[in-house]
């Protein structure tokens, strides 16, 4: 089986919003992820671009956009929506750009001709992750934690300061308790995820 797939009803869930001022190409991708049997909005109106009263999965956005900044609209969708998986398509490969946006938070970037069959399994990936990087904000990445039901919210608290580099001592400063308590929640996220080392925890959630 499939591992990237889901139920019907699960993808039905599921809100994509795509981006871009090429009309044919939002239909074409609306209809791509609907087959897949996901929920799709599209948009090419860049004034009103990103967000609806509706919740959004996952967000399709163009890097190149003629009126408004392609960047700034990522920057924007990772200041309201926090971790939504953001991917971006290229009119043409830029590698300043595309290192660009993946500084400020993108999945990926993708250049056009699109292999929608590659980005509907990138998508579906970044679906079942359960941990979610945001954009990087004064030297930290924002690390928002959907799965792991194990982890408590301590647990996952100490996770976020241990991606970002945090000593025992200064995570139990933040959190206002005492550097051995940290240890303690540190050697039990590290238990419940499998992790060999401190490195190891960090490689788990870059990966997941």
């Amino acid at each position: 089986m499939d591992t990237l797939s889901f139920t019907p009803r699960i993808a039905s869930k599921m809100h994509i919003r795509i981006i871009d001022p090429d009309l044919a190409m939002c239909e074409a991708l609306s209809v791509v992820f609907r087959l897949e049997g996901f929920q799709t909005s599209f948009s090419i109106d860049l004034e009103r671009a990103l967000f609806s009263n509706t919740a959004i999965n996952v967000i399709i956005l163009n890097l190149d956009l003629p009126s408004a900044s392609g960047i700034a609209l990522l920057r924007q969708a990772k200041a309201e929506l926090g971790a939504v998986p953001v991917f971006m398509l290229a009119n043409s490969s830029d590698v300043d750009a595309a290192v660009l946006a993946m500084k400020f938070g993108a999945e990926d970037v993708l250049t056009k001709p699109i292999d929608v069959e590659h980005l509907v399994n990138l998508v579906r990936t970044a679906l079942r992750r359960d941990v979610h990087l945001g954009a990087s904000r004064d030297g930290e990445r924002h690390v928002e934690v959907r799965g792991f039901s194990q982890l408590t919210d301590r647990e996952r608290e100490v996770l976020q300061l241990i991606v970002n580099g945090r000593s025992n001592k200064e995570t139990g400063r933040q959190l206002n308790i005492s550097p051995r308590t940290v240890e303690v929640h540190r050697a039990r996220v590290m238990q419940k995820l499998d992790a060999k080392n401190a490195a190891d925890l960090i490689r788990i959630v870059m990966t997941r």
